[in-house]
């Protein structure tokens, strides 16, 4: 593999409007519709997650879809309280787990890491939010 011209990540979700909505309206972040396939191709389009960085993720629609059992997505936050309290405001729930162990938010709080919250998206995948 000599000649690579990019690397980017994508996942898939049950339902590309939604995770528009998602995306863009509850986490703030810039998405961008994009075709799939090649010129001509009847492919459904996608979405892709933009950041200040040049990183990219891809969102396409799958039939059948079942969420991802593990984190897909981590979002670094400069407060995880600001961030986590904005979310909750506009709906979201944060998973709550005994292990490893999360406050009444939704917060995992160690000395060995950042501290962490996790919710899921509009198709069930896990996002987390992190503190920088």
């Amino acid at each position: 593999m000599k000649d690579i011209q990019e690397v980017f990540s994508g996942f898939a979700v049950d339902d590309i409007e939604a995770a528009r909505e998602f995306y863009r309206d509850v986490l703030g972040l810039t998405v961008h519709d994009v075709e799939l396939g090649v010129d001509g191709a009847e492919l459904p389009g996608g979405l892709e997650l933009r950041t200040g960085s040049d990183c990219r993720i891809l969102i396409y629609p799958k039939a059948g879809h079942e969420p991802a059992a593990f984190t897909l997505l981590n979002i670094v936050v400069e407060d995880i309280e600001v961030a986590v309290d904005d979310l909750i405001a506009r709906g979201v729930t944060f998973e709550q787990y005994e292990m490893p162990k999360t406050d009444v938010k939704g917060i995992h709080r160690t000395p060995e890491v950042h501290p962490v919250a996790w919710l899921r998206d509009s198709s069930g995948n896990i996002i987390s939010i992190v503190e920088a």
